[in-house]
């Protein structure tokens, strides 16, 4: 073969070599299971590390009932972060999720969520129990704030005088913030940061419960047993627990843990 058609064949292969090595260095896929209620944080966060790593993340966000259920079932993801630790918990127990690495990231406050200028005059828990006031609450089977607003409202004596009001059983905390916005309903139970997002911003008011009655959750973040990059699994999930991360966690109104 004359030199100069081997030099040509020999470019031609090593830039095909360098393509392939430069598409490998970027095919690099994780996947993350989310509770529905993180997605505003987590969209930044999952932005950032995808940058910093060249990695692409895929993400799936639904009620916490949901993606518990998804693992259930068999389907599986490399970072899992419900809602509310007792879904991680009970992954783990199942087998599903690796306990050395989950993770406490922020807190998750319940608050009840008022139309804004509050035309039912909702001033606690017990309000809700008021003949004609309309009441949303999450899915008890779905939605995190749902098994934590039954257990508050069952634990302050409310639970029965309360149901005849409910008006709707929302399977996520992102349409409870609407039902409240829409003026659909007097008063929700809904976490603090969700009616913090842009989307109640001058629609909502928010209602403390008293600490006595409340019942504030923890956020973890864990890695799945069946981790197809385990390496890669593990730093992304350090890194949603980062201080870097952290910052955005409360730029979006949740209260980190080791505060």
């Amino acid at each position: 073969m004359p030199r100069r058609i081997f030099c040509l064949a020999l470019f031609v292969f090593l830039g095909f070599a360098a393509v392939g090595l430069s598409s490998n260095a970027y095919a690099e896929n994780l996947s993350l299971f989310a509770g529905a209620g993180l997605m505003k944080p987590l969209e930044e966060i999952r932005h950032n590390f995808e940058k910093k790593h060249g990695v692409s993340i895929d993400v799936h966000y639904g009620s916490s009932g949901e993606i518990f259920g998804m693992l259930g079932v068999g389907q599986t993801c490399d970072v899992f972060i419900p809602g509310a630790e007792k879904y991680t918990k009970d992954a783990i127990k199942n087998g599903w999720i690796e306990a050395a690495t989950m993770k406490d990231i922020v807190k998750h406050v319940p608050v009840i969520v008022v139309p804004g200028g509050n035309s039912a005059q909702i001033k606690g828990l017990d309000d809700l129990a008021r003949p004609g006031v309309r009441v949303a609450l999450g899915d008890p089977k779905a939605a995190a704030i749902g098994k934590v607003a039954k257990k508050l409202l069952e634990k302050a004596g409310l639970m029965d005088k309360v149901k005849p009001n409910v008006v709707v059983f929302a399977p996520t905390a992102n349409q409870l913030l609407i039902y409240a916005a829409l003026g659909q309903a007097d008063a929700t139970i809904n976490w603090l940061d969700v009616s913090t997002w842009a989307e109640g911003k001058g629609k909502v008011g928010i209602v403390r419960i008293d600490d006595k009655r409340n019942m504030i959750k923890t956020i973890p973040t864990a890695v799945h047993a069946s981790a197809k990059d385990k390496p890669l699994a593990l730093a992304l999930n350090d890194y949603i627990a980062s201080p870097e991360a952290i910052v955005i966690w409360e730029k979006w109104g949740f209260e980190p843990c080791e505060k």
